[in-house]
């Protein structure tokens, strides 16, 4: 189990673009007055503490966006893991305003353009996630040497499918496998390929692997390699082609390795099980959320599968509890931190926050299949 495994995408995931700067502290005040509108005329002290709190992390938050813009801005040598500060900023921010929304449900707004509940996030501070994300993807960039694909989607689709074929899928299914591989690339990076990862030195590449991850997956890859060529020689072709490139580097900045490595790691031998999958789990959003399970926390996720009652399979462990949370389930206000259990089905339900990357997946997929995506 990962804890920071997929922190990468967590970082861009409130946001399907990232432009523009900082619009400065004193354009954002932490009471609006539509907020106002949305006080009961008389606060308890619960509320009032409440209120107290959101206000307190949302100043934080903008202090902390505002250090981190100068520090880039300036060239200045940055922490060792800039993004780590700028990420418990922003959860705090949520998870207060979870807080607040709990304490005054009228303090609920309208909603906002990253598709997250309303409940968790107040619309008016779109400008400040938009900044957020513009920082990370500063802070994460490709470094230099990183060899990028000019097909970076059709790259993943290519070698989720060739590997559910060499497991003996038929092409329908197989077809599921290079979806899913896709959802797996969204939710990691936000289909950013050789990305760096801002909370972690640990995780990298395009599937966000660490050096061991990325080890093992080589060693399965060279294993499946014969079955490979037989099942989908263009594949083997390229793969020969772009080990070769990578040679000299670390090759978790070529994004086909990473993601060949990344996707043998963790995912592989469960494709060929995919058919017992998609009937436990008939929606397409569901499948990819139970493969991105498999990235975070593999071994209880796997005691699930076997358990003959997916949904209904609980987990109580504080270890496992506490890498849900780092990956943004039940990680949102008190009542829900306070879960110290959760079902299979509660804990898809919970992956909110990765919904849209996964719609994104199945837009690029849809891209694919009809030929308009090189």
């Amino acid at each position: 189990m990962k804890p920071a495994s997929i922190s990468a995408a967590l970082i861009l995931a409130l946001t399907a673009s990232a432009s523009g700067h900082f619009p400065g502290a004193g354009s954002f005040s932490p009471v609006s007055s539509a907020h106002a509108q949305r006080l009961p005329a008389k606060l308890t002290r619960e509320q009032a503490h409440a209120v107290a709190a959101y206000d307190a992390a949302l100043a934080d938050f903008k202090r902390v966006l505002a250090e981190r813009r100068s520090q880039i801005d300036a060239n200045a040598k940055l922490a060792n893991r800039p993004g780590q500060e700028v990420y418990l900023a922003r959860v705090k921010v949520m998870s207060t305003y979870k807080d607040l929304t709990d304490a005054i449900p009228e303090r609920i707004g309208p909603p906002n353009r990253f598709d997250v509940p309303p409940a968790y996030f107040d619309k008016e501070i779109e400008p400040l996630i938009e900044e957020y994300a513009a920082l990370f993807k500063n802070m994460q960039a490709p470094p230099k040497f990183a060899q990028a694909s000019n097909t970076p989607f059709k790259d993943v689709y290519d070698i989720g499918r060739a590997i559910g074929l060499a497991q003996g899928l038929d092409k329908k299914t197989a077809d599921a496998a290079g979806r899913i591989s896709l959802g797996i690339f969204f939710a990691e990076t936000n289909g950013n390929q050789n990305i760096g990862n801002g909370r972690s030195k640990t995780y990298k590449g395009s599937l966000q692997t660490g050096p061991k991850e990325n080890t093992n997956g080589k060693r399965k890859w060279n294993g499946l390699k014969e079955r490979i060529a037989k099942v989908a020689p263009d594949v083997a072709k390229r793969d020969a082609k772009e080990a070769a490139r990578a040679r000299g580097i670390d090759e978790r900045y070529n994004h086909w390795v990473a993601v060949r490595n990344g996707l043998m790691n963790a995912h592989a031998d469960l494709f060929a099980q995919l058919p017992e999958i998609t009937k436990v789990l008939p929606n397409e959003i569901d499948q990819m959320k139970f493969f991105q399970l498999i990235q975070i926390v593999p071994t209880p996720t796997r005691a699930a599968l076997s358990s003959g009652d997916f949904m209904n399979y609980r987990i109580t462990s504080p270890r496992v509890m506490g890498y849900l949370r780092n990956n943004s389930m039940f990680a949102f206000g008190k009542k829900e931190r306070a879960k110290t259990s959760a079902t299979y089905r509660e804990i898809l339900d919970a992956m909110w926050l990765f919904e849209s990357k996964f719609k994104k997946a199945q837009a690029k997929y849809a891209e694919l299949k009809s030929g308009q995506e090189s």
